[in-house]
């Protein structure tokens, strides 16, 4: 009986392992602690600070106050609330300076796109490569994973010239995917809190005044005190709910207008990256 030979199968080839993309911008990811500190840090600053009984007449917290802190205190429990808004997109604004100005890498943004066009325009792909790697930042890293997809390509004698382009016009898409949620986070809270803050200002407002008509209502002779306090409260808390929605306002688009940008750099130079390629091959 003639004996079989057990055939060997060959090893697989191994799968090469994609590399994963991580964005460079560094932030708060979960702005619901910040929240919670702030409203924390506002409690404690009103209850412990500008409830002090040295800032009231008397030592007493129900008379009079005798300085600004006394005053906001008079503003009753909207206070605290107004500031964790203020609190909060005080330090939200200052978190995305801190992204925004990593994401905008080392130097000039404008001189960076400048060079990377020129180095494509001597085809140095070498050059702007390391350029992306000295730079830093959320346009230095679309571009330099661009270019990475530009050196593939053109060592790729399979895909077409329309499809080389159309897989790079994918890699600056997916890279600027990858950026720009990192860019803009946490700014949708800051937008809210425009229009949350000026609102709770008018509510304290409202119930400011409805104090004062109360005091001038009662019986007798209006009671001053609650009279003041009522109009104290209204005024406050206006302060507070202007200040809160006028800050948020500016930070916003302060923000916004950088992330603009950033992102008008993205597409100008993965514009420049395609037409180069579509140039030279």
């Amino acid at each position: 009986m003639e004996s079989q030979t057990p055939r060997v199968q060959a090893p697989k080839p191994a799968a090469v392992k994609k590399e994963e993309k991580i964005s460079n911008v560094r932030g708060i990811r979960n702005a619901f602690f910040v929240i919670i500190a702030c409203a924390i840090a506002a409690v404690c600053i009103y209850i412990f600070g500008m409830g002090y009984a040295g800032n009231f007449e008397g030592n007493d917290p129900e008379g009079h106050p005798i300085n600004l802190a006394g005053t906001v205190y008079k503003g009753g429990f909207i206070v605290p609330i107004l500031m964790t808004l203020l609190l909060t997109v005080i330090v939200l604004s200052i978190e995305r300076w801190i992204a925004l100005s990593s994401a905008a890498g080392k130097g000039n943004t404008t001189k960076f796109v400048a060079d990377i066009k020129a180095d494509l325009a001597a085809n140095n792909i070498d050059g702007a490569m390391k350029r992306c790697k000295d730079q830093k930042g959320s346009v230095a890293s679309v571009v330099y994973n661009t270019l990475v997809k530009y050196k593939e390509m053109d060592a790729n004698t399979v895909l077409s010239k329309e499809q080389k382009l159309t897989t790079l016009r994918n890699e600056v898409e997916e890279a600027t995917a990858l950026e720009m949620p990192s860019l803009s986070q946490n700014l949708p809270i800051v937008a809210t809190l425009t229009t949350l803050g000026t609102l709770v200002g008018l509510l304290g407002t409202v119930m400011g005044m409805i104090k004062s008509f109360q005091a001038l209502a009662s019986s007798g002779s209006p009671d001053s005190t609650e009279l003041s306090t009522g109009i104290s409260e209204a005024l406050v808390n206006t302060a507070f709910g202007i200040s809160t929605g006028a800050f948020a306002v500016i930070s916003y688009n302060y923000f916004t207008n950088k992330i603009d940008n950033l992102s008008y750099a993205i597409d100008e130079i993965g514009f420049s990256i395609v037409a180069t390629f579509a140039a030279t091959h």
